[in-house]
């Protein structure tokens, strides 16, 4: 399969520069995907969608202030560190840039030295391992020192950070935000546990990988970066019991869909656990634990974009991204939403 079947033409224009306000009232795509039948709504009419004994999944992680701006020691060049994921200690897998200006042995200072970092190796994908040094606690140096980072089509800066996380958001850990549950607000979650809906989370640090664009020609040599996962038991057993009584899993996001997907036996049933998934979900997949999805607009040929083929089917999903433009709906992290039932 071929990573050009994968795209699509979006105007600049469509990708959205700013969060709406307030959250729900962004937009919202409905693809039926037994007939392809399309509904354009709101998101706050998600209720109307779901059923007593369903089960909502989230994605509890939270983005950190994972973007440091610092200077090389000795002839002071500026460079920028995105931090990936922790590989434990203090040693973390970053982006840095510029790159190439900053070979392994580098050391790096940030603030007025409270923070250090030593660059010990690259990485198969051009990154670099940093081992930091510090006085005092690392969550309040990064609190004080790093900036949430967004994704690059995204030029304007946030007013208010906490715009770029969900309000259920818990955990961090993330280097970008889950942004199918960008759509929600108390109120909203509190109608649809009304309606007789369960609400879990499972946590999924979302790390750069996801977004990485596909440098492969063919979808099946493409290899997804690992992120950490957590179903904890409680979790595990709500969905179990709601599949058991003939309710469906709505995943909000393709982190929840991938995390379900891993721990997901062969019949359906989800077993509780942590670690790394590194699953890649494109046509031919076979789902075993997702009913429905609520997802944002993807990137042409990302493996977002394959995920949601696989989920509804590529035409399916391309004749939707066609109506959507079309339509003006607004595209990627800060764009509108799609349900897919």
């Amino acid at each position: 399969m071929r990573v050009e079947e994968f795209d699509y033409y979006l105007p600049p224009e469509l990708i959205a520069q700013e969060p709406v306000e307030p959250r729900d009232s962004s937009r919202l795509l409905v693809l039926h995907r037994r007939d392809g039948r399309l509904e354009h709504r709101r998101f706050y009419d998600l209720p109307q969608y779901l059923e007593k004994g369903d089960i909502l999944v989230l994605n509890d992680t939270r983005v950190i202030p994972a973007r440091l701006f610092g200077r090389k020691a000795g002839t002071g060049g500026r460079v920028e560190v995105l931090l990936l994921s922790p590989l434990g200690g203090d040693r973390w897998e970053t982006l840095v840039r510029p790159g190439r200006r900053v070979p392994p042995g580098t050391r790096l200072i940030f603030g007025q030295g409270e923070l250090e970092a030593r660059v010990l190796s690259t990485t198969d994908e051009g990154g670099r391992v940093l081992e930091f040094a510090y006085r005092g606690s690392w969550e309040d140096i990064l609190a004080r020192l790093g900036r949430v980072p967004l994704p690059p089509y995204i030029r304007r800066e946030l007013p208010d950070p906490e715009r770029y996380q969900t309000v259920y958001a818990r955990h961090p850990g993330s280097a970008a935000a889950p942004t199918a549950g960008l759509h929600f607000t108390p109120r909203l979650l509190e109608k649809i546990r009304e309606k007789g809906v369960e609400v879990a989370s499972i946590l999924l640090h979302v790390g750069l990988g996801t977004f990485r664009p596909v440098k492969e020609e063919t979808v099946e040599k493409h290899r997804m970066h690992a992120e950490y996962y957590i179903v904890l038991p409680e979790t595990a057993e709500a969905i179990n019991k709601a599949r058991a009584r003939g309710g469906r899993v709505v995943a909000v996001g393709t982190t929840v869909v991938r995390t379900l997907e891993t721990v997901a036996t062969p019949e359906g049933r989800i077993s509780p656990g942590e670690g790394y998934t590194d699953l890649f979900i494109y046509p031919g997949y076979s789902f075993k634990a997702v009913d429905c999805l609520i997802t944002n607009f993807h990137l042409p040929r990302s493996t977002l974009l394959m995920l949601v083929s696989a989920f509804a089917g590529r035409e399916k999903i391309l004749q939707a991204y066609r109506v959507a433009v079309e339509e003006g709906y607004r595209f990627f992290s800060f764009g509108d939403a799609m349900l897919i039932l």
